[in-house]
């Protein structure tokens, strides 16, 4: 008799219950502009958001990639921190056969984990997860000031992301947009990181909503 994979058990964020690690924190208004003028950096929290870690099995990598495609319309490819976003969804890769994926359906997770099936694994991160959106002109000049790393249109394209830390806190960045990017870190340092995003962006101007 064959031996059955385990059911997945979904946990999908219940928005209207769930509470944001920065509430309390998220002050709205512009900041370091003098009145009249445009901030160059608008900071917020993609909030209830579903978020996965998949990974691969050996030699099983492409047929996740098509999981992953079907379930969240990200075409991916196979070089180095590679990936796709759409308006609702997205996904990168983060390490060999390994790749984050987030969109806004409370199923996503779930649905991610029935077509990726025994071709590899499916990590629910939604819970341990919070994500700061920066964008703007000066968004790659406020996030420079902490991460070390390349966010150059040539360097990441949309889509595109990769892992990188300031200090002790982890993060993984995605391009979202011409200027914009999501930075996904543990819920734990999601407060530190806002704070020091707000702090840096002081000198640019900045917006929250």
């Amino acid at each position: 008799m064959a031996k059955q994979r385990p059911a997945f058990i979904a946990d999908p964020v219940m928005r209207a219950r769930a509470v944001s690690p920065l509430a309390g924190h998220i002050e709205t208004g512009q900041f370091g502009v003098a009145v009249g003028q445009s901030p160059s950096v608008r900071l917020g929290e993609r909030f209830g958001l579903s978020i996965a870690e998949v990974t691969a099995w050996k030699g099983r990598e492409s047929k996740c990639r098509a999981a992953i495609k079907a379930t969240a319309s990200a075409a991916l490819k196979v070089a180095p921190g590679s990936g796709s976003v759409k308006t609702a969804a997205g996904a990168f890769n983060i390490a060999p056969m390994r790749w984050l994926v987030s969109g806004e359906s409370p199923e996503l997770v779930a649905n991610l984990a029935d077509a990726v099936g025994d071709d590899g694994t499916v990590t629910d991160l939604s819970h341990g997860r919070t994500v700061i959106r920066v964008d703007g002109p000066k968004s790659r000049w406020v996030l420079a000031k902490l991460f070390a790393v390349d966010l150059s249109d040539a360097a990441m394209p949309r889509g595109n992301g990769l892992a990188t830390a300031h200090h002790d806190i982890f993060a993984q960045i995605q391009g979202v947009g011409a200027d914009a990017f999501d930075v996904y870190v543990f819920r734990s340092f999601a407060r530190s990181l806002w704070h020091l995003l707000c702090r840096s962006a002081e000198e640019a101007g900045y917006r929250v909503d």
